[in-house]
């Protein structure tokens, strides 16, 4: 991984910022002050950004409503929701990965919910002290077990004996720095960024990977770190990265939101 600073000369035609939210935007679960100014500075610069996120739904809502981005992607790639300003309403549109859409409902069928049920009890019932996370009210598609947002830190280990646990029962596992996250369906982050990218923008795959940066910090982010040439990672990336297969091609000198301004700074200057 190069030093973030080695991006610029690819800045000029970068146009879409996408980014992980938790610990890449945020420091000990909060987001900053700083933060959360670089993404407004990088809105007012004209950048499209679009937070990819494993969380839920629910929050997703909020997030299109009261944050400067264009879009966000939410439960690993299950969904977006966006704005297309018009004068019926709040602009505000939702577009599903079509392995949802193509069974015609906006929330997991009966027999998704079903199998999502039984694997919840399977993994609380083998592995010891794991719990399912405090947002999963909010979800629609997947189960999130929390091993590490809130105390005890069961640690990486642990994470991936859940994986293991979900993948043998047909699931798609992924780790988060926080969570793992498990749904039924043929979906993931970078799928699910491609699709929208397509569909909204019309970007084709080398336009992609010209203009888009992504941004990120755990292995749950991997196919976005191996599929965009610009991709980034803030410092803490460095905790798991015995876990990442495919690393970024740049990383930032600092951790959490202050590195995700690091990087900010970088674009920012570029258009000054």
């Amino acid at each position: 991984m190069k030093a973030v600073e080695e991006l610029r000369p690819f800045v000029p035609s970068i146009e879409y910022v996408l980014s992980d939210i938790d610990d890449t935007l945020t420091d000990g679960g909060k987001l900053g002050a700083k933060a959360y100014e670089a993404l407004w500075k990088l809105y007012e610069a004209g950048y499209k950004v679009i937070p990819v996120t494993g969380r839920p739904a629910g929050w997703c809502d909020l997030i299109i409503r009261q944050w400067p981005v264009e879009a966000v992607i939410g439960e690993n790639g299950a969904f977006v929701y966006y704005r297309e300003p018009d004068d019926r309403g709040s602009g505000i549109k939702s577009l599903y990965h079509p392995e949802i859409a193509k069974k015609g409902t906006r929330e997991a069928d009966p027999e998704v919910q079903r199998r999502l049920k039984l694997l919840r009890e399977k993994v609380l019932r083998e592995i010891p002290g794991t719990r399912v996370a405090r947002d999963q009210f909010a979800r629609q598609f997947d189960l999130a077990i929390d091993f590490r947002e809130d105390p005890p830190d069961l640690g990486f280990d642990t994470a991936e004996k859940i994986q293991r646990l979900c993948e043998g029962e047909g699931a798609v596992a992924k780790i988060s720095s926080i969570h793992v996250n498990a749904w039924f369906g043929n979906y993931d982050k970078v799928s699910m960024a491609r699709y929208f990218l397509r569909q909204k923008y019309r970007l084709d795959e080398r336009r992609m990977k010209e203009r888009v940066l992504f941004c990120g910090d755990s292995p749950n982010d991997q196919p976005m770190f191996e599929y965009f040439p610009n991709s980034c990672a803030v410092a803490n990336i460095e905790e798991m990265i015995d876990y990442i297969k495919h690393p970024p091609a740049f990383v930032t000198g600092a951790k959490g939101g202050e590195g995700f301004v690091e990087m900010c700074a970088v674009l920012l200057d570029a258009k000054s």
